[in-house]
């Protein structure tokens, strides 16, 4: 459902990795990492690992509502020793309304980023396609806040961690602000992020592949050739305009991007009878 680079990856191998990361979110703790279990750089297994759970989500109701681009950043792909992005599945119950708020211990490692996300109203299902016809699929672009998330301990991560556990998606937010890509140039754009009052990223447009057009893109076509491409309706966060900042409970997160707008979530703050949770 998700799309994977074409494998025969053990099915033991995947489903252990995909119970070992349901597992952190049902009791609330971090895993360790899972690379140690998939064969070394064999990202076939992990897209694997990550369509299996995703699948399990859908099979209780969930519905895919988009995709997320990851590792934009050509500083973070060096980090973890890649060359390209990766992509992750927005489901339907992903969607935090915008200044909505996310509550206390619905995610275990929550990081928040500003993107711009686009909202398609055709498909893309050639593996030829071009900026242009990217353009042409797109009804409008908005500001948008990514809650990403980790299931593995601290963070501890490369790429085949980050692959497997649905590229460290958690949650979204979407602005009110809905701009026709004619009345909005994505490569300067600017970003300023704040967490209670306070900068905490600032970034452009260039800082994502050098434009979110490119992100978009480059998701188009691999999708496209996985034979599960992007559909009118869906939703693509194109990736970080500048660095993440960690959450805690009780912060506040707005962000501005020029030419398109604000967007903003609140993190609920620790009720007073629970005492911390133990990671």
């Amino acid at each position: 459902m998700s799309g994977a680079p074409p494998v025969s990856p053990s099915s033991t191998t995947v489903e252990e990795v995909a119970d070992l990361l349901a597992g952190a979110v049902v009791s609330g703790k971090p895993c360790p990492p899972v690379r140690s279990r998939i064969p070394a750089g064999d990202v076939g297994t992990a897209y694997a690992v990550q369509r299996l759970n995703n699948e399990r989500r859908l099979a209780e109701g969930r519905r895919l509502v988009g995709r997320k681009i990851g590792l934009t950043s050509e500083a973070v792909q060096r980090q973890l020793g890649v060359d390209q992005p990766d992509f992750g599945a927005l489901l339907s119950d992903m969607v935090v309304a915008q200044g909505g708020e996310v509550p206390f211990g619905r995610l275990l490692q929550p990081k928040v980023e500003a993107e711009v996300a686009l909202v398609l109203n055709a498909d893309l299902p050639d593996a030829g396609c071009t900026i242009d016809d990217v353009v042409a699929a797109t009804e409008y672009a908005v500001p948008a806040l990514e809650i990403v998330d980790s299931r593995i301990a601290d963070w501890d991560i490369t790429f085949v961690d980050t692959v497997a556990d649905n590229a460290s998606s958690g949650l979204y937010v979407l602005g009110e602000q809905r701009v026709p890509l004619d009345d909005v140039d994505l490569v300067t754009v600017s970003m300023s992020m704040s967490r209670n009052g306070d900068v905490a990223s600032r970034g452009d447009g260039a800082a994502c592949l050098g434009s979110p057009l490119n992100a978009a893109l480059w998701l188009a076509r691999t999708l496209a050739e996985l034979g599960d491409p992007l559909r009118a309706g869906d939703v693509v966060l194109t990736g970080a305009l500048g660095p993440m900042a960690a959450a805690a409970p009780g912060d506040v997160f707005a962000a501005s991007i020029s030419q398109l707008g604000d967007v903003s979530v609140r993190f609920a703050a620790e009720p007073a009878n629970e005492g911390g949770r133990s990671e």
